[in-house]
Formats: C-alpha cells, sequence, structure tokens
C-alpha cells in the first residue's frame, strides 16, 4: 500500500472509531462526542482501566468513551466544557501525544559513523529479551499481545547501543518505541532508527505510530526530527475515587502536602 497524509489519518480515525465505539465521522465534527466503550474486534489490545473512560481529539471535535456507568455521570460535567477544560478535568491524570508519518518529510538515513544497524522479525526478537536496558522499545514478553514485530537496532562495535521496536497494537496500526544507551545519546541514533522503522513498516503496509507524555520534550523532538507530525491526543488513566494518582506510590501525600505548606 501507498501511503499519503490523508491515507494515513482515515485508518487513525478508523482505528480510534473502533477502540472508542464511536463512528470514524465523529472525530471531524464540531463539539463533543459521547460513546459508551466497548471492546470491539480489531482495537488496539491496551490493558483498559476498570471503571473504563478514555479522551480523545484529533484537533476537532473531543471524543469521550467511558463505560455506560461512568458516562452518565461526566456526561453533565464535560458537556459545556471547552476541549481545553475537558482534559483537565481532576478525574483525569496524564496526557499522551501520538504522531504518524509526514510523508513528505520521512527519509531512509544512513547509520552515524562507526555504527552498524542490524534488523530482526518475529520470533528472533526473542533473542534481544536476554539484553536489558531496552524497555520503551521491546515488550521482554514472549506473550504480550501486542507482540514485538520488528525491530532495528544500532551497534557500536559488540555493543547493541540504540534500538527501535515495533509492536502490533492492531492489524492496521504499529506503535513504535525507541531506547538509546545514556553514552550514546545526541548523536543521531533515535532519529535514524526511529525513520528507517517507520519506513519498513510502512512497505509492510502498516501505518506507523510514535506515542510520548505531553511532558516529555526530547521524546517530541525525536518526533518531529524523525518525519513525524502530531496527530492525535488522549487521556491516560483517570481516578474517580477522589484520590492523587500519587497516593499510590506516596500513601502519605496529602499530610505531606499540609505539612510543607503550611
Amino acid at each position: 500500500m501507498e501511503f499519503n497524509k490523508s491515507k494515513m489519518i482515515e485508518i487513525v480515525r478508523k482505528q480510534l472509531a473502533i477502540d472508542m465505539n464511536c463512528n470514524i465521522q465523529d472525530f471531524i465534527k464540531d463539539g463533543i462526542v459521547f460513546c459508551e466503550a466497548k471492546s470491539n474486534e480489531g482495537r488496539r489490545m491496551f490493558d483498559r482501566q476498570s471503571p473504563f473512560l478514555e479522551i480523545a481529539t484529533m484537533g476537532k471535535s473531543t471524543v469521550v468513551s467511558a463505560d455506560s456507568d461512568i458516562l452518565t455521570k461526566v456526561k453533565p460535567l464535560l458537556e459545556t466544557k471547552t476541549r481545553e477544560d475537558i482534559f483537565v478535568a481532576p478525574f483525569l491524570f496524564g496526557h499522551s501525544l501520538y504522531y504518524i508519518p509526514d510523508c513528505d518529510r520521512i527519509k531512509k538515513i544512513s547509520p552515524p559513523d562507526g555504527f552498524t544497524f542490524h534488523i530482526k522479525e518475529g520470533k528472533e526478537i526473542h533473542k534481544l529479551y536476554k539484553i536489558p536496558g531496552f524497555e520503551n522499545a521491546i515488550q521482554y514478553d514472549i506473550n504480550h499481545p501486542c507482540p514485538d514485530t520488528l525491530v532495528i537496532y544500532a551497534m557500536y562495535g559488540y555493543e547493541i547501543v540504540a534500538m527501535a521496536g515495533a509492536s502490533a497494537d492492531s492489524s492496521l496500526m504499529w506503535q513504535i518505541g525507541i531506547d538509546v544507551l545514556p553514552k550514546f545519546r545526541n548523536k543521531g541514533l533515535a532519529t535514524t532508527l526511529v525513520s528507517n522503522l517507520a519506513i519498513m513498516i510502512m512497505d509492510r503496509g502498516i501505518v506507523p505510530y510514535y506515542g510520548t507524555a505531553s511532558s516529555n520534550i526530547p521524546s517530541q523532538s525525536v518526533a518531529y526530527r524523525s518525519g513525524f507530525i502530531p496527530t492525535w491526543m488522549c487521556s491516560y488513566k483517570n481516578t474517580f475515587d477522589g484520590t492523587a494518582p500519587y497516593e499510590l506510590i506516596c500513601p502519605n501525600i496529602n499530610t505531606i502536602l499540609k505539612d510543607n505548606l503550611k
């Protein structure tokens, strides 16, 4: 399949519509769209928080997908809000930004001087699981519901120093992750590996995508330099019991804050 921007955007809308149980056209409407969540066939096989709520936008409408009991509670809170106000709702925490290739900018790039690139596919990737330090690039789990499908890695001498991997999140879209060992960063490895991996994925008729936290500026820079463009944003997790996410790792956070802010 030969890709262009319009074709890839169309596939992203289709995938998000499957994931969120809405219509493809809902992402090009104005305003807010509310829909009841459902585990549709073909969805990206991520673990879903229970109760489930996810909010996404591709730049126009804001689509809110949630379990029915949650939907009835959040709809009155959100239906009059702007997109920006919705994404700072107190029951959300964390935002993820997602990118797809810009067909006019992305290109194959040769390895930087002194490095060699190598490729593994399918079960060959399992051999890399014995090498720690590349948790963003590969799953380290042969039974993962989003299996590793394609990896390109850089070697310096006899050492693997950087790795970009693709996970088969669905039949339509594969997600790219990247890791570079600290002492080999800022040498162009991340940009080069991500660009080349994305092209290899597109050659297979699959849309590659790249995700990062909204606060991760270095990762966003890699996406841009690799020839990717921002395409959608979604909520990361939620909390409905009045607790803050930090309470999971710091149970006394509220006491600490009160004492320190007196």
